[in-house]
């Protein structure tokens, strides 16, 4: 682990390469698993007040279970997370001509009608959070439907927190971001 702030930093988030690769998985994460995409309860006031503004890139199952129980369920550790259809797929899912499932909520965004890209949790994939005491953890979570994005990165010589610039400059900033990158050349020197 290495501690940044008051965050602590799985080594395989510098040592794993991982690039999504939706060809392969299809985008399976939005679809597989126990429960939907964790939400802070922040976000779950954002997807209330951007819903309307989302609904027309979901698909007609996902709107009516919305409908029906609102933008988040509590799943069994008592933690928001979006609703499910059928229990497979999250609600906010959408799926193209190629069953490569899309997010609305990104959609949304890059069509500029909301100015929120999706829940962190779902951007920051595959680290995933876990608050501690006095820390943040950032976890290297392995999912056996990422294979393809693990070999992806390997290929592409892609290290899981540079695929993820994005995403942890959105949630810790600049300043974190930069100091993964002088981590991670530290630990590079350290291997010479």
């Amino acid at each position: 682990m290495v501690e940044i702030e008051d965050k602590l930093i799985a080594d395989d988030v510098f040592e794993k390469r991982f690039v999504c690769d939706l060809t392969h998985c299809k985008g399976a994460c939005c679809v597989e698993g126990e429960s939907g995409a964790p939400l802070d309860a922040d976000e779950v006031d954002i997807l209330e007040e951007i819903l309307d503004d989302v609904k027309p890139y979901m698909r007609k199952e996902g709107i009516e279970r919305v409908e029906e129980v609102g933008v988040f369920t509590v799943d069994y550790d008592g933690e928001y997370v979006t609703p499910l259809v059928n229990d497979a797929e999250c609600a906010f899912v959408q799926f193209d001509e190629n069953g490569i499932t899309k997010c609305a909520i990104e959609m949304a965004f890059r069509d500029g009608k909301v100015d929120w890209p999706k829940p962190i949790s779902c951007h920051l994939y595959p680290i995933r959070l876990k608050e501690l005491k006095d820390f943040t953890a950032l976890n290297y979570h392995h999912w056996p439907i990422c294979d393809g994005a693990r070999t992806c990165g390997m290929n592409l010589d892609v290290k899981v927190f540079k695929f993820l610039k994005e995403p942890l400059i959105r949630k810790f900033g600049e300043s974190f971001y930069a100091q993964l990158e002088e981590v991670d050349k530290f630990l590079e020197d350290e291997k010479a």
